[in-house]
């Protein structure tokens, strides 16, 4: 229960984190150690718990009888044999604490736990009080033996989130099977999967079908059916089906990597109550000191009292003194709450992401993808005169060849297989379309916006789907229209935003005015902003918010909505096969795209925030009665123990249900 800034920091006290190459902890690199198997690591921490508890149990007998023994039989035991085994069940139970303190002054940290602890103790022995610094030894012990129980149970958490590591991939080449490292496998290789086996990599399936277990991904425990042609995970199941599937990208690009990666790192950033308590420990501890200090010898050098008295309550005020409940139980907290969002697939990159949700009162909502499937289909083609059906849909194909968007792949879908030149060209212009060239020749797809940027405005076109527009080496070819649905769950997540206390729910768009009205006047939303291009979705954000972007949270899916994820106080990305650039400046990650995600981190981040401030509080509460109680005389080394170890471990019991909300 250190709280220094090195001991406690999380990545070497909670997570344990090594650079040597090797695993050592349950998040282990995403790059070099994904594989790596942290089941041994976990089975340590269970034994070395029970082994400490047998010990503590053990000595615990022995104390209890040497204090029945000095309570009711010291005239038939000679005192020095009793002091002796005191003693002696000090240094056993105490070496570990007295060697940390040690290491500590070496490296001039004086005012820690562990000096502490070892002055306190110490001195308790020097003025005859042994069966109270035993005491003080092994409950210490016992309170930092749960402690890291409480820790490995958040690291445990986010471990079954991550269990389903592929070891190997089964790829299809020349025909033939081989099993390769998953790290091994391209975008575009075909990687077959067994009935029961994990998917090992992001990707599409180009045949066969299987219910999906992806309750390592999402949280939810019904299977998904998918077919041909269906997005699936690396690190999810594959139930019942032989499927072949075509690798979305290289591994490190995948799902089960990029969640790894996102888990690894989230304890390094801090939030400001950690900050604070950080800093609070640094003044707190010494202020301590130099208070248990003056009640130790002021008083007896002024003629008011005897000095082994007033040394002894400033022993007391030391042993109270340790901010244990704070330091430690605050950060298992956030931890416990990041871990929580984990399991039901949501990825929290940082502590400080829950205490930016706390001051949430304006949600807004990219449409296309986010409030809406985004699995658009192509609903009719109009050509202009002189261009057939055929033709406009493979050459708006050809263009959006390159986009990851999903308007792009209902396109390709429509048009079918489509040959394009190695000396082709592609550019995509975010919030616009895509451009193809190909020598002398240059076609455009996309919507009115791009259309002007080549000197061409089109005809409104009356229709509440989704348009896009082609033009090739100048001439506008036609139009086509693409109609999206409005995702099952958006109405009942904006609602329950709502009832969380958020005071309005907008939506942002590139897409034109009239969809967007439809599906905000089917929300019911405060209102919305359509036709929009990145950076006019950043001014549109604070407009809606008037300026106090520290209030807001955005969820999107898109490249054109990196700056604005970045703009808004907690930046959402909903991260299935949403754009890798929302995904990675996004403050947290959705798995399923599912906007009623975004209530559930709503939820959990206040419930956490809710228990690591009543944990601030018992234990400041506790710690100042104590405080007084042992500067008057009131308070003993006994009570010392309760305020310090008890309060600590309450608080630690009480972190551990945010792990649980």
């Amino acid at each position: 229960m250190s709280f220094n800034e090195d001991e406690h920091e999380h990545g070497r006290k909670i997570g344990h984190h090594h650079h040597d190459g090797e695993c050592h902890c349950c998040s282990c690199s995403a790059n070099e150690n994904i594989f790596c198997e942290c089941e041994e690591d976990e089975n340590e921490e269970r034994a070395a718990f029970a082994r400490e508890i047998k010990f503590l149990s053990a000595a615990g007998v022995i104390f209890f009888l040497l204090l029945i023994t000095e309570e009711f039989y010291i005239d038939s035991v000679n005192n020095a044999l009793l002091s002796a085994a005191f003693i002696a069940l000090y240094l056993v139970s105490g070496l570990p604490v007295l060697r940390s303190a040690l290491r500590a002054i070496s490296k001039f940290d004086i005012f820690n736990e562990f000096t502490l602890m070892g002055a306190a103790t110490l001195s308790a022995v020097a003025i005859g009080e042994m069966s109270e610094a035993v005491g003080v030894m092994l409950f210490y012990r016992l309170g930092e033996a749960f402690q890291e129980k409480a820790a490995s149970g958040s690291r445990r958490s986010i471990k079954a989130l991550l269990a389903s590591k592929p070891l190997t991939a089964r790829v299809l080449r020349d025909g033939e099977a081989i099993d390769v490292d998953p790290k091994e496998i391209v975008k575009g290789d075909i990687v077959q999967v067994m009935p029961g086996e994990m998917i090992p990599i992001d990707g599409i399936i180009r045949s066969g079908a299987s219910d999906i277990d992806t309750s390592s991904m999402t949280g939810e425990s019904v299977p998904v059916h998918a077919v041909q042609g269906d997005p699936v995970h690396g690190g999810t199941l594959a139930l019942d089906g032989l499927l072949t599937i075509e690798a979305a990208g290289p591994f490190e690009d995948s799902t089960i990597a990029r969640m790894l990666e996102m888990v690894q790192n989230a304890t390094a950033r801090k939030s400001p109550t950690e900050r604070f308590i950080t800093k609070f420990a640094k003044w707190y501890t010494p202020t301590v000191f130099a208070i248990a200090s003056m009640v130790a010898f002021i008083p007896p050098l002024t003629g008011h009292g005897e000095l082994r008295e007033w040394f002894y309550r400033g022993l007391v005020l030391l042993v109270i003194s340790c901010p244990c409940a704070l330091v430690i139980s605050i950060p298992l907290g956030y931890f416990g709450g990041i871990g929580s969002a984990s399991k039901k697939g949501i990825l929290v990159k940082g502590a400080n992401v829950f205490d930016a949700l706390a001051k949430v009162t304006t949600a807004i909502f990219d449409k296309t993808g986010t409030l809406t499937y985004g699995r658009f289909k192509v609903t009719k083609i109009v050509p202009s005169e002189g261009t057939s059906e055929e033709e406009l849909l493979k050459t708006a194909a050809s263009a959006e060849t390159g986009s990851t968007h999903p308007l792009a792949e209902a396109v390709r879908e429509a048009a079918g297989e489509i040959e394009l030149s190695p000396e082709a060209i592609l550019t995509q212009v975010p919030g616009k379309g895509m451009v193809l060239t190909l020598g002398c020749s240059v076609t455009a797809v996309g919507n009115t916006a791009l259309m002007k940027d080549f000197g061409i405005t089109p005809e409104e076109v009356p229709t509440q789907g989704t348009v896009m527009h082609v033009i090739k080496d100048g001439t506008y070819m036609g139009h086509i229209v693409l109609e999206d649905s409005l995702r099952t769950d958006s109405a009942k997540a904006v609602k329950e935003l709502r009832e969380q206390g958020i005071k309005g729910v907008y939506m942002l768009t590139g897409d034109r005015d009239s969809a967007a009205r439809l599906i905000s006047d089917e929300l019911g939303l405060n209102g919305y902003r359509s036709e929009l291009m990145p950076d006019e979705k950043v001014e549109a954000l604070k407009e809606i918010c008037e300026g106090e972007t520290a209030k807001s949270l955005y969820v999107g899916d898109g490249i054109n909505d990196g700056p604005v994820l970045v703009t808004s106080e907690t930046g959402i990305a909903m991260g299935g096969f949403g754009s890798q650039v929302a995904v990675e400046v996004a403050d947290a990650v959705i798995l399923d795209d599912s906007p009623m995600k975004v209530v559930e981190l709503l939820s959990i981040a206040r419930k956490t925030r809710t228990i690591i401030w009543q944990n601030v509080f018992m234990a400041l509460g506790v710690k100042g009665i104590f405080l007084i109680g042992g500067a008057a005389g009131i308070a003993g080394l006994w009570e010392a123990v309760f305020a310090d170890v008890g309060v600590a471990l309450l608080a630690i019991l009480n972190a551990t249900r945010a792990s649980k909300v």
